[in-house]
Order: structure tokens, then C-alpha cells, then sequence
């Protein structure tokens, strides 16, 4: 497997920029998911990847090569649409054996190779089935072993599991990661879903009108956002605009007390991200940040409560059974550890 190198990539259409100078290099191997809201250009960005559309300026080189002069269907990168677009004359055999026979392989190299696939993505024996008559489940994994039958260099996905209900989304979810694992391939997976990111990536890239806004491992996106916008994107968080000060840290006309742990030392106004498991809830005293529990629901084993604090909702989860017992209407004081609270450098 390749090295995947993106350099200052742009794409418009017209007058509107789909893409702003997008850098990026993905390690051979490497699961990469694009996460962003409906019309940040993840899909562009997989499409151009693909050579699907042209992009108007920078390069992408796979393993030092320029891609920009090879049409799409020389650049042995496998792709699973949304639709699928698995073709329903075929059965799945020859579905999965399509490219190969194109490529002009012997019957016995297609059948040992779609067998092999089969058997990997667990429908054994179905090769002369029709695609219609299997489930959405099996359908993704038809599409799957399709895009992999050729060992591409890049094996990409546009949110396959879009159309599938939560627990067999769950299900697409581990079986797609362990077939990755075991052919070691590189993957750029698109979705706006960010739990299936957190599940899947080993690195996540946030986009952002056209843009990235910070790419790294799930658990550093998750703990030291960059940017508000990852912060706010990025599972639930609570964000406060404090001023640090030699006296105390400042949220409105409330002394916190003085900063400790990594913020130590900090001055000036800053945005404070801190996340609602962090968040620590005791009877209300005459000092310290004082809201008003508004809502409070069980599910499963964790408490989810929202808390009133001068207008601003605060979010705090906690295991069922830890700490002390509230009810809505209760005043309550909030407090965090000195290692919670993150400053959002930008």
C-alpha cells in the first residue's frame, strides 16, 4: 500500500469554492474518517480523490505518484457509494467478480477470489444468489467485497450505512473495521455521523466549509479541541468564556477561584471546554458557580442533567448511583477538577 499525499487542494464550482486549500497525508494502512456537517466538501474531497471530478488546483500523489493526469478507473481505488449501485441483473458473484473479468482474469482466478471475499465478509455459499433477494446488511457487504476484489491502493466510502437502522449500522460498523485490519488497507471513510467516526477512524479530519479544521486520533479531538467548532462538534461539551486573572478565574461577575493544573498561570478571556462527565454536582452553597437543575433523565446506566447557570445550559452525566441524589428544581453548585477544563487555543 501507498502513501496518500494531499497539497493545498482547491475545487469550485463556478463561483462557490467547495474546497480551500485542503493539505493532508494519509499513512498506508491508515483509517481515515471525514467528518463534517452536510456541505463542508468531504464527499468533494473523497470524489477528487477518486477521479470523479478534476480539481483546479494543488496535487494528490499516491506513493509520490501524480494522480492528477490518470482518469478514474486507472488509479485502483475502490469505492462503496451511498447507493451502492450494485447491478441487479448480476447474482453476487458475479457482482464481487465484476472488476476482475474486466480485467480479464480466468474464471478459476474470479471464482477462487470471490469465494476467498465470501467467506470474509461472511456469506459463505451465496455467490449464485441474486442481490435482490438479500438483506440491506448483506447488500453492504456485496458492495464491500466488490470495491475490495481488486486490491486497491485506496478503498473509499461514502456513508454506506446511511440507509440502515442503528443496529445493523452497528453490526456494518465492526465488520468493515475488522476486514480493514485484516487486508491492512487504506481507508477514507465519509460520514456526518460522529459516533460511526469515533468507532471506525484512526484519525478523524473535522471539516468546515471546504476546510479543515483539525484532524488527529478520536481521543485528542475529543480532549483538546482546537477550534470552538470542534469543541461544540465532537460529543456533547460545555463551553465557558472565562477571564483568567491573578485574583481568580472570572465566569461573569463569579470568582471561580484561582486556575490550577495545566491552566495554570493562563490570563485573559478564553473559551473553557469541559465535558459533562467532568462535571461534578453537590448541594448549593453561597460560593462558586450556582444554577438551577432544569432537567434530569435515566438512560440506562448514566444520568443526563441539564443545570440553569445564569441563562447558560450546562450539560452533567454520571453513572446512576454516584454522588448525590437531586431533583429537578434544585439549586445545585457545579465544580470540575483542575485537569478538566481545557482552553480552546483558537
Amino acid at each position: 500500500m501507498a502513501e496518500l499525499e494531499i497539497s493545498h487542494l482547491g475545487k469550485s464550482f463556478g463561483a462557490f469554492e467547495a474546497l480551500k486549500d485542503i493539505t493532508l497525508t494519509i499513512q498506508s494502512g491508515e483509517f481515515i474518517c471525514l467528518l463534517g456537517g452536510s456541505g463542508c466538501g468531504k464527499t468533494t474531497l473523497l470524489r477528487l480523490v477518486a477521479g470523479l471530478e478534476d480539481h483546479n488546483k494543488g496535487d494528490i500523489l499516491l506513493g509520490g505518484k501524480d494522480l492528477t493526469a490518470i482518469p478514474c478507473h486507472k488509479r485502483n481505488i475502490g469505492m462503496v457509494f451511498q447507493s451502492l449501485a450494485l447491478f441487479p441483473h448480476l447474482n453476487v458473484g458475479d457482482n464481487i467478480g465484476y472488476g476482475l473479468n474486466l480485467r480479464g482474469e480466468s474464471k478459476a482466478v474470479v471464482r477462487k477470489e470471490v469465494d476467498r471475499l465470501l467467506g470474509m465478509i461472511g456469506l459463505d455459499g451465496l455467490a449464485d444468489r441474486q442481490v435482490s433477494a438479500l438483506s440491506g446488511g448483506q447488500r453492504q457487504r456485496v458492495a464491500i467485497a466488490r470495491a475490495l476484489a481488486l486490491s486497491p491502493d485506496i478503498f473509499l466510502m461514502d456513508e454506506p450505512f446511511s440507509a440502515l437502522d442503528a443496529a445493523l449500522r452497528d453490526q456494518m460498523q465492526i465488520e468493515v473495521k475488522r476486514i480493514q485490519r485484516a487486508l491492512g488497507v487504506t481507508t477514507i471513510f465519509v460520514t456526518h455521523d460522529q459516533r460511526e467516526a469515533m468507532a471506525l477512524a484512526d484519525r478523524i479530519v473535522i471539516m468546515q466549509d471546504g476546510k479543515i479544521e483539525q484532524a488527529g486520533p478520536p481521543d485528542v479531538l475529543y480532549a483538546q479541541p482546537q477550534t470552538r467548532y470542534v469543541a461544540e462538534f465532537i460529543g456533547t461539551n460545555n463551553i465557558f468564556d472565562l477571564t483568567f486573572t491573578n485574583e481568580g478565574v472570572l465566569f461573569g461577575e463569579t470568582n471561580l477561584g484561582k486556575a490550577k493544573g495545566k491552566n495554570e498561570g493562563v490570563l485573559g478571556t478564553h473559551s473553557v471546554a469541559v465535558r459533562p462527565e467532568a462535571i461534578t454536582l453537590t448541594k448549593a452553597s453561597k460560593t462558586g458557580l450556582i444554577g438551577t437543575l432544569t432537567t434530569q433523565r435515566r438512560l440506562g446506566a448514566v444520568i443526563e442533567r441539564e443545570i440553569d447557570v445564569n441563562g447558560q445550559t450546562v450539560f452533567q452525566s454520571a453513572f446512576a448511583g454516584q454522588g448525590d441524589g437531586f431533583a429537578e428544581g434544585d439549586t445545585v453548585a457545579i465544580s470540575w477538577g483542575p485537569d478538566a477544563a481545557w482552553v480552546i487555543p483558537a
